[in-house]
Protein backbone atom coordinates (compact mmCIF):
# COMPACT_ATOMS: atom_id res chain seq x y z
CA UNK A 1 0.00 0.00 0.00
CA UNK A 2 2.49 2.13 1.18
CA UNK A 3 4.88 1.37 -2.82
CA UNK A 4 1.50 1.97 -4.17
CA UNK A 5 0.46 5.29 -2.58
CA UNK A 6 4.23 6.65 -3.11
CA UNK A 7 3.52 6.08 -7.07
CA UNK A 8 0.62 7.72 -7.00
CA UNK A 9 1.70 10.68 -5.41
CA UNK A 10 5.12 10.67 -7.84
CA UNK A 11 2.57 10.90 -11.18
CA UNK A 12 0.64 13.17 -9.79
CA UNK A 13 3.72 15.47 -8.77
CA UNK A 14 5.41 14.92 -12.46
CA UNK A 15 1.97 15.60 -14.11
CA UNK A 16 1.64 19.09 -11.79
CA UNK A 17 5.37 19.66 -13.01
CA UNK A 18 4.64 18.98 -16.25
CA UNK A 19 1.77 21.32 -16.50
CA UNK A 20 3.34 24.06 -15.03
CA UNK A 21 6.20 23.58 -17.64
CA UNK A 22 4.02 24.11 -20.31
CA UNK A 23 2.39 27.22 -18.96
CA UNK A 24 5.72 28.59 -18.24
CA UNK A 25 6.85 27.78 -21.88
CA UNK A 26 3.82 29.05 -23.67
CA UNK A 27 3.73 32.20 -21.48
CA UNK A 28 7.39 33.14 -22.89
CA UNK A 29 6.80 31.72 -26.39
CA UNK A 30 3.51 34.42 -26.78
CA UNK A 31 5.62 37.33 -25.03
CA UNK A 32 8.90 36.38 -27.24
CA UNK A 33 6.20 35.92 -30.10
CA UNK A 34 4.66 39.67 -29.83
CA UNK A 35 7.76 41.29 -29.06
CA UNK A 36 9.92 39.77 -31.92
CA UNK A 37 7.84 38.49 -33.96
CA UNK A 38 7.45 34.99 -35.51
CA UNK A 39 10.89 34.64 -37.27
CA UNK A 40 13.09 36.24 -34.64
CA UNK A 41 11.76 33.79 -32.29
CA UNK A 42 13.99 30.67 -31.68
CA UNK A 43 12.97 27.79 -29.74
CA UNK A 44 16.13 28.12 -28.09
CA UNK A 45 15.67 31.32 -26.60
CA UNK A 46 12.01 30.36 -25.26
CA UNK A 47 13.60 27.39 -23.65
CA UNK A 48 16.50 29.48 -22.34
CA UNK A 49 13.83 32.09 -20.72
CA UNK A 50 11.70 29.06 -19.35
CA UNK A 51 14.60 27.74 -17.71
CA UNK A 52 13.47 24.21 -19.96
CA UNK A 53 15.61 22.43 -22.55
CA UNK A 54 15.19 22.79 -26.14
CA UNK A 55 14.71 18.92 -26.21
CA UNK A 56 11.76 19.66 -23.96
CA UNK A 57 9.93 22.46 -25.86
CA UNK A 58 10.53 20.19 -29.30
CA UNK A 59 9.02 17.19 -27.30
CA UNK A 60 5.84 19.35 -25.93
CA UNK A 61 5.07 21.29 -28.88
CA UNK A 62 7.27 20.13 -32.21
CA UNK A 63 8.88 23.53 -32.90
CA UNK A 64 7.73 27.12 -33.34
CA UNK A 65 4.56 26.07 -35.51
CA UNK A 66 3.57 23.71 -32.38
CA UNK A 67 4.15 26.61 -30.34
CA UNK A 68 1.62 28.92 -32.13
CA UNK A 69 -0.81 26.50 -32.59
CA UNK A 70 -1.08 25.45 -28.88
CA UNK A 71 -1.34 29.26 -27.84
CA UNK A 72 -3.99 29.55 -30.36
CA UNK A 73 -6.17 26.76 -29.27
CA UNK A 74 -5.18 27.71 -25.84
CA UNK A 75 -6.77 31.01 -26.68
CA UNK A 76 -9.71 29.81 -28.21
CA UNK A 77 -10.54 27.64 -24.77
CA UNK A 78 -10.90 31.15 -23.10
CA UNK A 79 -10.55 31.29 -19.22
CA UNK A 80 -12.17 28.95 -16.47
CA UNK A 81 -12.90 25.29 -16.76
CA UNK A 82 -14.99 24.87 -19.15
CA UNK A 83 -14.35 25.89 -22.93
CA UNK A 84 -15.91 29.14 -24.55
CA UNK A 85 -17.48 27.90 -27.52
CA UNK A 86 -19.42 24.82 -25.08
CA UNK A 87 -20.40 28.04 -22.74
CA UNK A 88 -21.29 29.76 -26.17
CA UNK A 89 -23.55 26.78 -27.11
CA UNK A 90 -24.82 26.94 -23.69
CA UNK A 91 -26.03 30.33 -23.74
CA UNK A 92 -27.40 30.25 -27.25
CA UNK A 93 -29.87 27.02 -26.52
CA UNK A 94 -30.89 28.14 -22.84
CA UNK A 95 -31.56 32.06 -22.98
CA UNK A 96 -34.93 33.08 -23.91
CA UNK A 97 -34.22 35.76 -26.15
CA UNK A 98 -31.50 36.77 -28.87
CA UNK A 99 -30.45 40.06 -27.23
CA UNK A 100 -29.13 38.24 -24.56
CA UNK A 101 -27.10 35.62 -26.69
CA UNK A 102 -25.86 38.22 -28.92
CA UNK A 103 -24.17 40.40 -26.21
CA UNK A 104 -23.20 37.42 -24.73
CA UNK A 105 -21.35 36.96 -27.77
CA UNK A 106 -20.21 39.87 -27.49
CA UNK A 107 -18.75 39.78 -23.87
CA UNK A 108 -17.09 36.23 -25.46
CA UNK A 109 -15.58 38.14 -27.75
CA UNK A 110 -13.83 40.41 -25.32
CA UNK A 111 -12.51 37.37 -23.57
CA UNK A 112 -11.32 35.67 -26.12
CA UNK A 113 -9.18 38.64 -28.14
CA UNK A 114 -6.67 39.62 -26.05
CA UNK A 115 -5.01 36.48 -26.21
CA UNK A 116 -6.41 35.18 -29.72
CA UNK A 117 -6.59 38.35 -31.85
CA UNK A 118 -2.92 39.00 -31.36
CA UNK A 119 -1.90 35.53 -32.49
CA UNK A 120 -4.54 35.57 -35.12
CA UNK A 121 -2.24 38.72 -36.62
CA UNK A 122 1.26 36.77 -35.78
CA UNK A 123 -0.10 34.01 -37.84
CA UNK A 124 -1.03 35.80 -40.79
CA UNK A 125 1.90 37.72 -41.16
CA UNK A 126 3.99 34.87 -40.46
CA UNK A 127 2.36 32.66 -43.22
CA UNK A 128 3.23 35.05 -45.99
CA UNK A 129 6.89 33.37 -45.72
CA UNK A 130 6.68 29.89 -43.90
CA UNK A 131 4.84 26.85 -45.35
CA UNK A 132 3.77 26.15 -41.55
CA UNK A 133 2.30 28.80 -40.48
CA UNK A 134 0.68 29.62 -44.23
CA UNK A 135 -1.32 26.16 -43.29
CA UNK A 136 -2.15 27.14 -39.95
CA UNK A 137 -3.53 30.72 -40.73
CA UNK A 138 -5.51 28.71 -43.28
CA UNK A 139 -7.11 26.58 -40.97
CA UNK A 140 -7.35 28.81 -38.17
CA UNK A 141 -9.69 31.57 -40.98
CA UNK A 142 -11.20 27.94 -41.71
CA UNK A 143 -12.46 27.17 -38.24
CA UNK A 144 -13.30 30.31 -37.05
CA UNK A 145 -15.95 31.01 -40.37
CA UNK A 146 -17.56 27.28 -39.53
CA UNK A 147 -18.02 28.38 -35.99
CA UNK A 148 -19.70 31.80 -36.83
CA UNK A 149 -21.86 29.40 -39.89
CA UNK A 150 -22.51 27.08 -36.67
CA UNK A 151 -23.77 30.23 -34.87
CA UNK A 152 -25.58 31.87 -37.37
CA UNK A 153 -27.94 28.47 -37.82
CA UNK A 154 -28.28 28.43 -33.94
CA UNK A 155 -30.10 31.70 -34.61
CA UNK A 156 -32.05 30.66 -37.52
CA UNK A 157 -33.02 27.93 -35.80
CA UNK A 158 -34.42 29.57 -32.95
CA UNK A 159 -36.19 31.77 -35.47
CA UNK A 160 -34.51 34.94 -34.57
CA UNK A 161 -32.75 36.42 -37.80
CA UNK A 162 -33.95 39.32 -39.22
CA UNK A 163 -36.52 38.64 -42.46
CA UNK A 164 -34.04 38.84 -45.19
CA UNK A 165 -31.07 38.35 -42.92
CA UNK A 166 -29.57 34.76 -44.80
CA UNK A 167 -27.16 31.80 -43.22
CA UNK A 168 -24.16 33.23 -45.09
CA UNK A 169 -25.28 37.05 -44.44
CA UNK A 170 -25.42 36.02 -40.61
CA UNK A 171 -21.85 34.29 -41.10
CA UNK A 172 -20.20 37.24 -42.64
CA UNK A 173 -21.62 39.25 -40.38
CA UNK A 174 -20.68 37.50 -36.93
CA UNK A 175 -17.24 36.46 -38.44
CA UNK A 176 -16.67 40.39 -39.16
CA UNK A 177 -17.56 41.72 -35.90
CA UNK A 178 -15.39 38.83 -34.26
CA UNK A 179 -12.30 39.42 -36.49
CA UNK A 180 -8.36 39.87 -35.12
CA UNK A 181 -8.80 43.39 -37.25
CA UNK A 182 -11.97 44.65 -35.54
CA UNK A 183 -9.74 43.95 -32.06
CA UNK A 184 -6.78 45.88 -33.61
CA UNK A 185 -8.21 48.60 -34.32
CA UNK A 186 -10.73 49.48 -31.78
CA UNK A 187 -8.55 48.26 -28.93
CA UNK A 188 -4.54 47.86 -30.03
CA UNK A 189 -4.92 51.14 -32.17
CA UNK A 190 -7.72 53.23 -30.64
CA UNK A 191 -6.80 52.18 -26.97
CA UNK A 192 -10.26 51.00 -26.25
CA UNK A 193 -11.27 49.06 -23.41
CA UNK A 194 -11.75 44.95 -23.75
CA UNK A 195 -15.38 45.98 -21.79
CA UNK A 196 -15.97 48.89 -24.20
CA UNK A 197 -15.51 46.19 -26.93
CA UNK A 198 -17.34 43.30 -25.78
CA UNK A 199 -20.47 45.79 -25.52
CA UNK A 200 -19.28 47.56 -29.24
CA UNK A 201 -19.76 44.09 -30.30
CA UNK A 202 -22.92 42.59 -28.69
CA UNK A 203 -24.51 45.82 -29.87
CA UNK A 204 -23.61 46.12 -33.47
CA UNK A 205 -24.93 42.32 -33.53
CA UNK A 206 -27.97 43.08 -32.42
CA UNK A 207 -28.37 46.27 -34.59
CA UNK A 208 -27.37 43.68 -37.78
CA UNK A 209 -29.12 40.55 -36.98
CA UNK A 210 -32.46 41.23 -35.10
CA UNK A 211 -35.59 43.20 -35.81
Amino acid sequence: MTVKDKRRYDSSRRREQAARTRSAILDIAHRQFLEHGYAATTVARVAEQAGTSVETVYKAFGGKAGLVRALWEQALAGRGPVPAPARSDALSATANDPITVLKGWGRFTAELSPAGAPNVLLIRAAAANDADMAALSAEVEDQRRRRMRHNAHRLKKRGWLRPGVSINGATDIIWTYSSAELYDLLVLRSGWSARRYGEFVGDALVAALLE
